[in-house]
This record gives C-alpha cells, sequence and structure tokens, in this order.
C-alpha cells in the first residue's frame, strides 16, 4: 500500500483520479443505500415529475420516486452485476486460456477457433441473443456477460502462458518432477496475473455497460428495481417534454462508472507493469 501510495503521489494524476472514483463508487454501493434519505421504491402521486429541489436533490420520476435514492441504490445492483459476471470469466477463461496454451495440440486449435467464432459477433448482441434464451433473471445476465467475456481472457492467458512455457524456471520445475496441473497453477497462472487483473478492471466498465443496455432494451433487470439502465429507459420519453433529469442523473452515473473502470485500468497498468515502472 505505501509502494502504490506512492506512485500516486508523484505520478499521472489521472491514475490518482481513477483509485478514487473506484473508491467512490465502492463505497456508494456499499453503504449508500443505507445514507439515502427516501425509499427508491416508494411512490408519492403528489411528487410526481418534480423537479431537482432541496427536498429531491435529483428530482422525481413519473410515479414520484426519489431519483437520487434511485440512482444510489442503482450502483450495488450494477456494480455487483458486473463484478460476478468479469469474476467468473477471469477465473474460466484464464484456466482455459492457460491450459491451452500451455499444452497447444488440438485442444489450443479447437478453442482458438471457437474465440474467433465468439469474437466474430457483436458481443452485445450475443449477450441479448443469450439472456433471451435463458430468460429475464439478474443471475442470467450475469452469465451471459461473463460469457461474451471468455474470449478476452482466453486469448490474453494463452499467449501470455505460450510466450513462458519454455522459460527457465518452467524448465526447473519440471526436472524437478513437477506436474502439468502443478507448473500451471504455482508457476504460470501466478506469473500473468498482472495483464488479466488489468483486463479485468476494464472489462468491468463494459460489463456495467452491458448490464445496463441489456435492461434499458427490457432483457436484463426487470422492473421497479433501481438499476442505471431501467432508469434511462423509464426517462427517455420524458426528454422531449422538459423533464431531463429523469435520465440524465442515472446516466452520468453510468459515464462515471464507466470511467472509473477505465481509469483504474490505466492506473494498473501503470502500477503492475514493470517496463512502465522502470
Amino acid at each position: 500500500m505505501t509502494r502504490i501510495a506512492r506512485h500516486l503521489a508523484r505520478g499521472n494524476p489521472l491514475d490518482l483520479a481513477g483509485f478514487a472514483l473506484f473508491g467512490l463508487l465502492c463505497l456508494t454501493a456499499a453503504f449508500g443505500p443505507l445514507l439515502v434519505a427516501h425509499d427508491p421504491l416508494a411512490t408519492d402521486a403528489a411528487a410526481m415529475l418534480q423537479p431537482p429541489s432541496a427536498r429531491h436533490w435529483f428530482g422525481t420520476d413519473q410515479i414520484g420516486r426519489d431519483i437520487l435514492a434511485r440512482v444510489v441504490v442503482a450502483a450495488r445492483l450494477d456494480l455487483l452485476i458486473a463484478a460476478g459476471a468479469v469474476g467468473l470469466s477471469m477465473v474460466a477463461g484464464s484456466i482455459m486460456g492457460a491450459f491451452i496454451g500451455y499444452r497447444g495440440g488440438w485442444a489450443d486449435v479447437v478453442v482458438s477457433r471457437l474465440v474467433d467464432v465468439m469474437m466474430a459477433f457483436p458481443l452485445f448482441v450475443l449477450a441479448m441473443a443469450l439472456v433471451a434464451a435463458l430468460g429475464n433473471s439478474v443471475a442470467n445476465v450475469v452469465y451471459a456477460t461473463a460469457i461474451v467475456n471468455l474470449p478476452f481472457y482466453i486469448r490474453l492467458a494463452r499467449a501470455e502462458v505460450r510466450l513462458r512455457r519454455d522459460l527457465g524456471y518452467v524448465e526447473a520445475a519440471r526436472v524437478g518432477g513437477a506436474g502439468d496441473g502443478r507448473i500451471l497453477m504455482r508457476h504460470l497462472v501466478p506469473n500473468i496475473a498482472a495483464p488479466l487483473v488489468i483486463q479485468g478492471s476494464v472489462n468491468l466498465g463494459w460489463a456495467v455497460l452491458n448490464a445496463a443496455g441489456l435492461s434499458f432494451l427490457g432483457l436484463g433487470v426487470r422492473p421497479p428495481a433501481a438499476e442505471w439502465g431501467i432508469m434511462v429507459a423509464e426517462g427517455v420519453r420524458f426528454i422531449a417534454s422538459g423533464q431531463w433529469w429523469i435520465a440524465t442523473f442515472p446516466g452520468l452515473a453510468l459515464m462515471l462508472a464507466v470511467l472509473a473502470f477505465n481509469l483504474l485500468g490505466d492506473a494498473l497498468r501503470d502500477l503492475l507493469d514493470p517496463r512502465l515502472r522502470t
């Protein structure tokens, strides 16, 4: 932690901004629902479509719900979906990619061609098809987002392991009697963790966008749950009539989340890449 703080103090200020925004998002997701003054699901017919004010800082929506409360509460759901999807795809994709990169042969050829086929499709369209096939639920949004993220980790892990599988420390472990599984799990996978973590931090932003986009189209989280994509979808039809705040504030929250994860990815690259550290 001391090294990280020292690097941020003298390094790129955008790295510090990335960690700060990421910390703010995590704090909002963890403690925000406990701090909001209004129930995010409570309706109030007398307060419908009110603009931002001292009572409702972000205004109210078409059925009188407080938008600030809904934006804050939605952070937990959106970040949990993104973290769950990226975690699943990172673990599964890293193991698959490391295995085929180490062993090569027919498994490498088959999995690589399957990854090429997946990458040939627009990933968001593929996620839409998977959710439509699996069913409209939060769990299926996580699974669909994890599946379409798999190619990133398979390709990255495969390439990194192929670069390292014949290095001296791997040969030493092999001569020492270590089996393939031990070499992969004890020597190769830990040494490719840095690029995988960087890729994961960037994919978190895409996963948030993916979840919000599916909800916007009616394929993700279902109303009346507080979720940024649903809120933007509900607010779009009111923009022409002047109620801009309904879609604007959840859209800004979504933008800040994606920006935070992209800046975090850059900061982690600066911290973990030895070429940049020197």
